[in-house]
């Protein structure tokens, strides 16, 4: 199982946990598949008024794209069609405007910021951290770039994009520039998660709903065109996948600063 989903009919909240542990909770081809049709049934279900999302384990939330997965899918040499298995993984992606809750434990990096990204707020557990690794690996950061520059100022988004696997933004550093709400005691972020979700359900739902609908509104033209610019900058920039792989044999183990 890669993916589960508890729901309390009572209080109307869904936890959709990614289970890869193993793996970091990387997402790989079945993983997408299932977050996409997972977003559609919980469109659908109207005992479901709010979901927390979050990852397995204590050392990840999510790591992004599995290796395996980038591997396997092969990509057009036309930017106009490239081929992104995360792009449909997000909630928003799949018209879900019920609120979704990020807990944060661990390790949040690259593609997991397309799920950031598409959730109503982030909380995060004293562990987390995040950043991400595309430029160590020369790989354009397009998409995630984007995603998170809506969420924090720009020098931040920027820093956390170009210092790549040198530098990784603690959740202290996190809260204070507004990418997460909530720094919570140590193993406390899914139950603080779910505090807020349980709130939030036991409002009208239409009212929730439409209120989402409105603050995702106020980004969506410019990241509309942002994401239709993505593709290219990522075709133009990215070295050929057998470069990539060698730089990602050759990571560092560690020496990463913590801010």
């Amino acid at each position: 199982m890669t993916l589960r989903t508890t729901t309390d009919r009572d209080s109307g909240v869904a936890v959709l946990t990614l289970d890869r542990p193993g793996k970091l909770n990387a997402i790989d081809l079945p993983t997408a598949e299932h977050l996409t049709s997972t977003w559609r049934e919980l469109r659908f279900d109207d005992t479901v008024r709010a979901v927390v999302l979050t990852g397995a384990g204590d050392r990840a939330f999510c790591t992004g794209l599995d290796r395996d997965a980038a591997t396997a899918v092969p990509q057009p040499n036309s930017p106009y069609t490239i081929e992104d298995p995360l792009l449909r993984i997000g909630p928003k992606t799949n018209d879900l405007w019920k609120p979704v809750i990020a807990a944060v434990n661990g390790m949040a990096c690259g593609g997991a910021f397309y799920l950031l990204g598409e959730s109503e707020f982030i909380v995060a557990d004293p562990s987390a951290a995040f950043f991400d690794p595309h430029t160590t690996y020369g790989m354009v950061s397009a998409f995630e770039s984007i995603l998170m520059s809506q969420r924090m100022p720009y020098g931040e988004a920027t820093r956390l994009a170009l210092m790549g696997t040198a530098e990784r933004m603690s959740a202290r550093r996190a809260y204070e520039v507004g990418l997460v709400s909530e720094v919570t005691e140590p193993g406390e972020a899914v139950a603080a998660a779910v505090r807020c979700a349980e709130v939030i359900a036991g409002y009208p739902p239409e009212a929730v709903q439409g209120t989402v609908r409105a603050c995702w509104s106020a980004r969506e033209a410019a990241r509309t065109h942002a994401l239709a610019y993505a593709p290219h900058l990522v075709s133009l920039g990215n070295l050929p996948g057998e470069r990539q792989a060698e730089l990602f044999r050759g990571r560092r183990a560690g020496g990463f600063r913590i801010r």
